[in-house]
């Protein structure tokens, strides 16, 4: 997972130059919020979910309303196109103790055995990213390991308003609790932004430990006190070992299709899909395949749709795996070409 380094001899120079391979360093997906396949600007968010940029989800209750969407507001020269960025639209300056407002990326488990964790020789992990605010003070970065229902919290602070500045963590690696090897949910990258007495009334918990709500954000500011409050980020990168390095940047195709294991978006324009129907009771099946495999069996969700050709109509989705699935639809007229025009998603979220 670190990235490798090979030197050469250049047959036109006689010098050596170093080839750099890069082996996705970068445990988190979208770091540098190129993609946004749900939409570059969702408002009046009061609850929790996938809202957004892809690989981030939205998890909050009190804290007022905001709009989440995809800024070309970013630190000069670093090489970045987009961020993430958060506008407070109805303030909450007095949550309720249960109340919590975060960002979260979760990370499959089959992903991290090489981390070691749970072994005596378990790796340390460092995140970096750019972040801009308008409002300073003390922010909670946490590592929450949910296989085993431990966590680790770091604070960092946004010193200037309106100023994009770079923080670097590290976390020790944890001895106790190995992540399972499989597809499902075991580290969770979780950015406060908000936290009742609940989960703010401890003593922050600065190395790892079992989970205990109230010592997982201790000291962080309420971003939701004021309808002038905004929040950006980028440049988010989760590797192994002690120190950041520089951000990996992906290429766009590489980057969307890590994402689309997860939710694939077929909303661009409407999809045509024909098939041949043999009589009007059997209707027809058609076989589709996804832009790529995705994690899981996903939850497919038809967003519009008109009869057409035919007067075909899509009844369901059949024979959902994670490669693809089948468009069961009832044409009204029987042997000839039939077919139907809709838009859909499939999603494998952790």
């Amino acid at each position: 997972m670190n990235e490798l380094k090979v030197d050469k001899v250049s047959p036109r120079t006689g010098n050596y130059v170093a080839l750099n391979t890069v082996g996705m360093k970068n445990i988190i997906i979208n770091g540098d919020m190129s993609i946004f396949q749900r939409s570059t600007s969702a408002s009046s968010l009061t609850g929790s979910g996938y809202h957004a940029p892809d690989r981030y989800r939205f998890s909050k209750s009190g804290f007022g309303t905001w709009t989440w969407s995809q800024s070309t507001d970013v630190p000069s020269g670093q090489g970045f196109a987009y961020s993430q960025k958060l506008d407070c639209t109805t303030a909450d300056a007095s949550p309720s103790a249960g109340s919590q407002f975060k960002i979260e990326s979760k990370i499959e488990g089959q992903n991290l055995q090489y981390l070691k964790k749970g072994t005596a020789s378990a790796e340390s992990l460092t995140l970096s990213f750019w972040v801009k605010s308008n409002k300073t003070g003390t922010y909670i970065a946490e590592l929450f390991d949910v296989d085993n229902s431990r966590q680790i919290s770091k604070s960092y602070t946004i010193d200037s308003a309106s100023t994009w500045e770079k923080k670097t963590i590290t976390y020790a690696g944890d001895t106790t609790g190995a992540f399972d090897n499989d597809n499902a949910s075991s580290l969770q990258l979780t950015l406060w932004l908000g936290a009742g007495s609940t989960y703010s009334s401890g003593t922050l918990s600065t190395t790892w430990t079992t989970a205990t709500s109230a010592d997982r954000a201790v000291g962080q500011v309420n971003l939701a006190d004021s309808t002038s409050n905004e929040w950006y980020i980028t440049g988010v990168q989760l590797e192994a070992g002690t120190t950041a390095s520089d951000f990996e940047f992906l290429p766009y195709d590489v980057n969307l299709q890590r994402c689309n294991r997860y939710y694939q978006s077929y909303t661009e324009s409407n999809t045509i899909i024909r098939g041949y129907g043999y009589n009007n009771s059997s209707g027809m099946s058609t076989p589709f395949t996804f832009k790529t495999p995705m994690r899981v069996s996903p939850t497919m969700t038809e967003v519009s749709g008109s009869d057409a050709g035919s007067n075909t109509d899509l009844t369901s989705f059949g024979n959902i795996k994670t490669y693809g699935c089948d468009f069961d639809t009832n044409p009204t007229t029987s042997n000839q070409f039939n077919y139907y025009q809709f838009t859909f998603t499939a999603s494998a979220e952790l």
